[in-house]
Parts: structure tokens; C-alpha cells; sequence
């Protein structure tokens, strides 16, 4: 995978190299995520609630149009995701998120100016982590730590979706690996123990975007040039 990604990236970088006119150009959005998780904890895979998290979720890309149809796109992004758990036949709650920065390459196919669907590869690497405990619906802990040996170094993640012509865009991603590092250590009691050992977890959303890829004034370098003419 992580050779695939290099490959695509000097992919982009020739085809930058022997463009004859400007049809790179930089976008920006929001998201809106809603987050799930398929669970398994010692075998029970009950528990998982829907997560909402509309703050920060920051994505910016760098996209190549290489005709009207096809595009590719690649870019630097910043996402809040986990996940929300009830632990069986208990009255404890677990929130989980992780800030993470990822790295996308994908493509594009359909009308690059209006409608199309688009899929694609990211690498996440968190940098906070963040974990609250509430017992019978009072918080009882809370913690953070930057870079935590909790998490793995990386995410291996896919993603597809769609932009419709107005601009609103739906997409679907999933985390391939697993949410924790399953061979993190911790003392309790005096005892050294695996909290995540036995504890499965891959999350997955939908989350909602206005404009992801769209960007009238590099995308359509003529148009801009008649707009200036004209004034």
C-alpha cells in the first residue's frame, strides 16, 4: 500500500512536469462526520454509538484535472474521528477520538465542472488521543495525550463518495487498521497489563461536505482569463 502511495505521488508530479496549461488548483472544506465502529470485545460485538463530530475536521487538497471527465487529487487534512462505546452489562460509557493527520491520493471520474464520484487511499497519523469515562451518565475520567503508544503510527484508510453538481458532497470511509495499538502496555495495581489486547475495533463514516473539489477560478483557467478581459 505504502508503495502504491509513492508510485501515484511521482504520478502527480510527471504530469505537473508536462502540463501545457494550469489545470492544478487548491480546494477547501469542512465535514461533518458521522462515526461508527464495528466492534469485538472478547466476542461481544454489541455497544457501538453513532458519533457526531462536526469540529475540527479541516481538508484541503490539490487537485489535477487530467481532462473534463477524469481528475486526481492529493492534499494534506486534519480529522477528529473515534468512536462511542457502552461496555456490556455495565452502566460505563467510553468516548474515544483521535486527532489525526491524513494524507489522501485518489481519482475522479465524471463531469469535473458539475457531478461525479470519486475514490481513493488515505494515511492517517494521530497525534492526540483522547479518552472520557462516564458511569451511569456522570463523567468520572478524562484524559489526553499527544503521540500516544495507544494508537498505531498509522491508519490505512479508504474512501468513496460522491459530489453532486450544487456542490454538496457525500462520502464513506473506512479504517483498515485497527483503532488501537493492540500491544500497549499499562500498569494498574501494580500489575502490567494489555487493555486493547482482546479489544477489536475499525471505524468507519459518513460524513456530509459543501465544495470539496470544487474551485471555478482555477478549474476553469479560460474562463477566469475571459472574466478579466471583459473588466
Amino acid at each position: 500500500m505504502q508503495k502504491l502511495f509513492f508510485t501515484l505521488a511521482i504520478l502527480i508530479l510527471t504530469i505537473h512536469a508536462h502540463s501545457q496549461t494550469n489545470k492544478w488548483y487548491t480546494t477547501s472544506a469542512g465535514e461533518i462526520v458521522f462515526s461508527f465502529a464495528s466492534v469485538d470485545n472478547n466476542g461481544n460485538e454489541s455497544g457501538n454509538i453513532m458519533r457526531f463530530s462536526p469540529v475540527f475536521n479541516f481538508q484541503n487538497l490539490l487537485n489535477y484535472d487530467v481532462s473534463e471527465y477524469v481528475g486526481i487529487f492529493t492534499g494534506l487534512n486534519l480529522r477528529n474521528i473515534g468512536f462511542i462505546y457502552d461496555e456490556p452489562n455495565t452502566n460505563i460509557r467510553k468516548k474515544y477520538r483521535s486527532y489525526n493527520i491524513g494524507v489522501p491520493i485518489g481519482i475522479k471520474f465524471g463531469n469535473m465542472s458539475g457531478g461525479f464520484l470519486y475514490g481513493g487511499y488515505e494515511i492517517e497519523f494521530p497525534i492526540n488521543y483522547k479518552e472520557k469515562t462516564f458511569e451511569n451518565e456522570k463523567k468520572t475520567d478524562k484524559f489526553n495525550v499527544w503521540f500516544s503508544n495507544r494508537q498505531p503510527a498509522y491508519y490505512h484508510t479508504v474512501q468513496v463518495g460522491i459530489q453532486f453538481k450544487g456542490g454538496t458532497n457525500l462520502k464513506f470511509k473506512y479504517y483498515l487498521t485497527g483503532f488501537f495499538n493492540k500491544k500497549f502496555k499499562e500498569t494498574i495495581n501494580s500489575a502490567e497489563i494489555k487493555p486493547f489486547e482482546n479489544f477489536d475495533v475499525n471505524v468507519f463514516y459518513v460524513s456530509l461536505n459543501y465544495n470539496l473539489f470544487k474551485n471555478s477560478e482555477f478549474n476553469n483557467p479560460v474562463k477566469a482569463n475571459k472574466v478579466s478581459e471583459v473588466y
